[in-house]
């Protein structure tokens, strides 16, 4: 592996990093309230990973890992709105961290190499490739806007069941494409955060049948007094 290579990996190791830490405190706050929660370092994480990952896909002329970052950027940034911590970020930070999508972009419709269209025409990933990958970042990406119209709704951060389904679905098919790929990064990264989609799933499905009960209880008690 070339010199260049490996700082190009190391870069999104560092991201893939972040990403794999988000999940990790995740899941230790959701294990010790013994639910699926949303803490606002998740969120923080989040924006940091997706900074070094667009980075990465830049590099790696990687339009599938370009897309899924540009798709779900600023929601990262409204559940930190909706989580009260947007303006604990120093204001230069702020400000750093909206632009930034704005300087990619343009960089990336520029006339330098690595553009878009360089991204895009990358020899080294058929086009077939191109698409299952692409589709796969899209459908793993709809987690979060399915999780950002479920907050709306409720004004608050969540993560629902529906964010965990769609989380191994689309994990399952980034997986895929990271081993035909040979993207060490995508691979390990996604693999790991299977077991921690997976465990999410089961505190929600818990909940829902915690719930269950707890109605049926409470009807059959309502019932008796009848």
């Amino acid at each position: 592996m070339k010199g260049t290579q490996l700082w190009v990996f190391a870069i999104g190791m560092a991201a893939q990093f972040l990403f794999g830490a988000r999940m990790i405190v995740q899941w230790f706050q959701s294990e010790k309230a013994s639910k699926s929660i949303s803490p606002t370092i998740f969120w923080q994480l989040s924006i940091l990973g997706s900074i070094g990952f667009l980075i990465y896909g830049i590099l790696r002329k990687d339009f599938a890992i370009v897309l899924g970052q540009c798709l779900v950027y600023y929601i990262y940034i409204r559940n930190l709105h909706l989580k009260n911590s947007w303006t604990s970020i120093p204001l230069v930070f702020r400000w750093l961290i909206i632009i930034l999508p704005f300087i990619t972009l343009a960089f990336l419709f520029s006339n330098h190499k690595g553009n878009i269209f360089d991204i895009f025409n990358n020899q080294d990933i058929s086009l077939w490739l191109k698409i299952w990958g692409s589709v796969g970042q899209i459908v793993f990406i709809l987690r979060f806007y399915f999780q950002w119209i479920e907050s709306e709704s409720k004004m608050e951060s969540i993560l629902s069941l529906r964010f965990w389904l769609i989380s191994i679905l689309g994990g399952t098919m980034i997986v895929s494409y990271a081993f035909i790929r040979r993207d060490p990064v995508l691979f390990l990264g996604q693999l790991a955060g299977m077991l921690i989609y997976i465990r999410n799933l089961m505190f929600m499905i818990k909940a829902k049948n915690r719930d269950i009960v707890t109605k049926k209880g409470i009807f059959n008690r309502s019932k008796s007094e009848i």
